[in-house]
């Protein structure tokens, strides 16, 4: 049976918005199935497609929409998580950030000043990441035919071509780094929807990394992939990395960096936290014995003081990802399965 045999009469949901094993097997079973070739079965955040003018650098491109709801939370806004967004998808392949697109569809109605605000929110985060928005669109629909404003971001990068990133390069013994606290992102979108009385003040993780992670890649040959854990967490990010692989990731929980306010508003809401999206952090896979140079680089860096060592690659329960708790056990961590918190990027 075909795939549009299968999915006759079913219908899109904010599931398959996620991150999660939904929005995962949608994309593998719909559009990558029509779509593919060499440069989409890569399945990164970005497209390295090589140099097709000349033997230089290779290229990388990238493309995200944004719908976050609401436009404006602690921390920032949907003009500069569109920016962050896209300049990040680039730098975890190690390309240096160059050119973005911006295309906005605006519903009929939208303030002119809130557009003038997310327009100075997109200028003021692309010089922070040293890029150039060089192309655009802008369209409008009716009234109650969007949500006020959504957002598309493309980016083109370079990379050299002596950087190798990729999962075939992951070995155990690995070490698993992220450079800071988790679920900062989901949390401040959460509590500015204001659905839930949460007295906090917790604000967005949102920024560019591609300072870091040019700081990181400048004292390591070691560093095996990297991933920003946006939509469906750390969790889902690491079994993304980890599926159908001959290696496992086994997470010390005891490690992981979590401030007090997001793990309270967590425990109050009944969210995991290894689920909620980031948007100023990223995961990286390092040689052990580049794990101690790479550390000392991200806390190094104004983003990266709270850098940890969070787990490591093994040999064991291949393609699975499982976390050392507090009190010693294991137990699996699955990709998110449902919608934790949607319009959360």
């Amino acid at each position: 049976m075909g795939i549009t045999e299968k999915i006759a009469g079913e219908k899109i949901t904010l599931a398959h918005g996620s991150g999660g094993i939904q929005m995962h097997n949608l994309i593998r079973s719909l559009f990558q199935k029509r779509f593919r070739n060499e440069w989409l079965d890569q399945m990164s955040d970005s497209a390295v497609i090589g140099n097709p003018v000349g033997d230089g650098d290779a290229l990388c491109f990238t493309t995200d929409s944004y719908v976050v709801s609401p436009l404006f939370f602690p921390g920032g806004d949907i003009g500069k998580l569109a920016v962050c967004g896209t300049v990040n998808d680039l730098a975890v392949e190690g390309a240096t950030p160059l050119f973005l697109s911006c295309g906005f569809i605006v519903e009929e109605g939208c303030e002119i000043l809130v557009l003038e605000k997310v327009a100075d929110s997109m200028a003021d985060a692309a010089r922070a990441a040293g890029v150039k928005i060089v192309a655009g669109d802008f369209k409008v629909v009716e009234k109650g035919k969007a949500d006020s404003i959504f957002i598309n971001t493309s980016g083109i990068g370079r990379r050299s071509r002596s950087r190798c990133f990729g999962r075939e390069h992951i070995r155990a013994g690995d070490k698993v780094l992220i450079n800071g606290f988790i679920g900062e992102h989901g949390a401040a979108v959460m509590a500015a929807r204001g659905n839930f009385d949460l007295q906090s003040d917790i604000k967005s993780d949102c920024a560019p990394l591609n300072g870091i992670i040019s700081d990181m890649l400048a004292v390591s040959e070691g560093i095996r992939f990297m991933r920003d854990p946006t939509r469906g967490g750390i969790a889902t990010t690491l079994n993304e990395i980890a599926e159908g692989a001959n290696f496992g990731i086994t997470l010390d929980e005891a490690a992981l960096p979590l401030r007090d306010d997001v793990k309270a508003a967590c425990e109050i809401l009944g969210f995991d936290p290894l689920y909620l999206a980031n948007e100023g952090k990223v995961i990286a896979i390092v040689s052990a014995e580049d794990s101690s140079c790479v550390l000392d680089a991200m806390r190094s860096h104004t983003l990266g003081r709270e850098s940890r060592i969070i787990g490591e690659v093994t040999a064991s329960h291949a393609g699975r990802v499982v976390m050392k708790t507090l009190l010693g056990a294991h137990r699996i961590i699955d990709m998110l399965s449902g919608e934790q918190l949607p319009r959360i990027c």
